[in-house]
């Protein structure tokens, strides 16, 4: 993954090098020495902080658990990124996920730069109260270097409201007297958080492609068919269609893509399947949503796993196997679960002509060229799933002047937002040569290269 972010910033610096309007008072050698200094501070962590934290666990052992904080740069804002319990949690993938978080908030204009915490833990191997005091261990090890000014994290895979509540309450106690609501966001709203919070990241992916094949085409469609390229060709084949959509992933983020997508009136789409750790549900005619979501929320998360379960749930569907999600006959594919998903092994296999990623790099870097040389359109991570972001510095922003927003006052901020990335990346996805994903890189590395050469840090 660190080979990956190297090549991501480097492949954009090029582009940027090339052109001769980027940074015109940059020539020669020193432009040279410039783009350099670019590379080596762009594709490196600032701060990669590592612990053991050790843990008296309810069952009377003590045990040392690794946990990360990467601080990836910081030259837009405070360090900004999710803190995720999950046992796959590497040193690697917390740097590179850090990474993104930079380029995320470059891209959708959100002024903070990009952080990313880990837990090795399976949450649902723990108690409540062992939870409670890994989360308090958490802060007190890296206390030094949170702080609202400072680093702000967030909910990830394994976290929520609730983890973050008792992080902020254990920051409080450790730095009394200070400022503390901007300490961590995605918090409860009783605690200080914003509404919208928890369906911000899902809204806003569903969003994203809501306005690529409505808002966008619609407006542009004389346009678009006078393009040369095979996106548009895709986007312009799909206007009209009944579309059928499939979800992998039905928590915070899938679960509010479907029911987006089952309450849109501005589209003629379906959600035929969606998946969880378990099981993949399809109707061709349809899942019933609103009866999964219910279901699910009275069944510790998990999607109905057997016909009784279906038939308690009032839902119609045939259960599948876990990754036929992927490669079912659909229209989308929304991946909301966790990374390399999509991989050289099944990425022959899909059938949709549009994959969002709802989650963090699903989408391994070979199927994302194999998929995009077939002329299917990868939204990416980085443009598709920033809501959750967006609403945290809305979060942020109501903590410190104490004045909040009602949750549609906060959808239609973070949705004009997103609309304002949406504009800047589509037209150029569409005219040039490079991959939606490279045209938002492309944008971030030009948005951050800017800003570092206009505060002097590359000399």
């Amino acid at each position: 993954m660190a080979n990956q972010m190297m090549d991501i910033v480097k492949g954009s610096l090029q582009v940027l090098l090339d052109d001769v309007d980027f940074l015109p008072e940059l020539a020669g050698e020193r432009r040279e020495k410039a783009f350099s200094s670019l590379l080596s501070i762009l594709s490196t962590p600032d701060h990669v902080n590592k612990s053991f934290l050790r843990v008296a666990l309810e069952n009377g052992q003590v045990t040392r658990v690794p946990a990360f904080r990467v601080q990836h740069n910081n030259v837009l804002g405070p360090y900004k990124g999710g803190i995720r319990f999950h046992e796959t949690v590497k040193e690697e993938e917390v740097v590179n996920l850090a990474s993104l978080m930079t380029l995320k908030n470059a891209l959708h204009e959100v002024p903070f730069g990009g952080g990313k915490g880990g837990v090795v833990i399976n949450p649902r191997e723990y108690s409540d109260k062992d939870l409670y005091v890994i989360c308090k261990k958490y802060v007190q090890y890296f206390s030094d270097i949170l702080g609202p000014d400072k680093d702000i994290p967030a909910p990830d895979v394994g976290t929520g409201e609730r983890e973050m509540d008792w992080m902020m309450g254990e920051y409080k106690s450790i730095r009394p007297g200070e400022s503390y609501r901007g300490s961590f966001t995605g918090k409860s709203v009783e605690n200080g958080g914003s509404l919208g919070r928890r369906e911000a990241t899902g809204k806003g992916v569903y969003y994203t492609f809501r306005y690529l094949l409505h808002d966008f085409v619609k407006r542009q469609e004389h346009w678009l068919s006078e393009r040369d390229s095979m996106f548009a060709k895709t986007v312009l084949s799909l206007k009209d269609k009944s579309l059928k959509i499939a979800i992998q992933g039905f928590g915070n983020v899938g679960s509010v893509v479907a029911l987006s997508a089952y309450q849109c009136n501005h589209l003629n789409n379906k959600v035929v399947a969606v998946s969880d750790r378990n099981v993949t549900l399809y109707n061709s005619d349809g899942l019933d949503i609103p009866a999964l979501i219910k279901f699910v929320s009275m069944n510790k998360g998990d999607l109905p796993m057997t016909g009784d379960q279906l038939e308690t749930a009032g839902v119609k569907a045939k259960i599948l196997g876990i990754g036929e999600v992927l490669t079912l006959d659909v229209d989308v594919l929304f991946l909301a679960a966790l990374e390399n998903q999509v991989y050289q092994e099944n990425m022959i296999d899909i059938k949709a002509k549009i994959m969002v990623e709802g989650a963090n790099a699903p989408v391994t870097t070979v199927a994302d060229g194999y998929l995009s040389d077939k002329g299917i359109i990868i939204i990416p991570d980085i443009l598709a799933n920033a809501g959750g972001v967006i609403v945290s510095y809305l979060e942020w922003l109501q903590g410190r002047e104490t004045q909040f927003y009602t949750e549609d006052e906060v959808f239609e901020k973070q949705l004009s937002k997103m609309k304002n990335t949406f504009d800047s990346v589509f037209p150029p996805f569409f005219s040039d040569s490079f991959t939606l994903r490279q045209q938002c890189y492309i944008h971030s590395v030009m948005k951050l290269s800017n800003i570092l050469y206009r505060q002097g840090k590359l000399y």
